[in-house]
């Protein structure tokens, strides 16, 4: 068994975890309003003829802003999608931080938040260390008081 200040400090370390997730889970939303908006510019640029006549080093003649754009529209797809997962796995990793539940999914969510460099990254280390004592199996174990 484990003394009640070691219990203390797991349960706050998993409560900032679990605001931590909910604010990366929070960038993720900022991300996806930022790539629309890149969205709505590039198009705006691309798809506006009367932007590129002015121009004084024309643009080579093979070069079609709509074939480029169409192209690019897959890269703003992928983009999106990638936010929009990693928002709904640290929305659900979060909760179940909260209520200490599903450790092996919060490992999991940890890990590819080390992808996501540098918040991401800092908040799966420190997720992975907070789950990996084994004062906190303890605390999942038990649920939450």
């Amino acid at each position: 068994m484990t003394p009640p200040e070691l219990c203390n400090r797991d349960a706050e370390h998993l409560r900032l975890l679990m605001v931590f997730h909910y604010i990366l889970a929070g960038l993720a939303v900022a991300g996806i309003g930022f790539l629309c908006l890149h969205f709505l510019i590039f198009k705006t640029i691309l798809m506006n003829p009367e932007f590129w006549k002015g121009q004084p080093n024309a643009m080579p003649p093979q070069f079609q802003p709509a074939q480029f754009f169409a192209m690019f529209k897959w890269f703003y797809l992928f983009m999106g999608l990638l936010l929009v997962l990693a928002g709904v796995l640290n929305l659900l990793s979060a909760a179940f931080l909260g209520k200490r539940r599903h450790r092996t999914f919060s490992y999991v969510v940890a890990g590819l938040d080390c992808l996501q460099i540098p918040f991401g990254t800092a908040l799966g280390v420190c997720t992975i260390i907070v789950l990996s004592r084994d004062s906190v199996r303890e605390l999942y174990e038990t649920g939450p008081n």
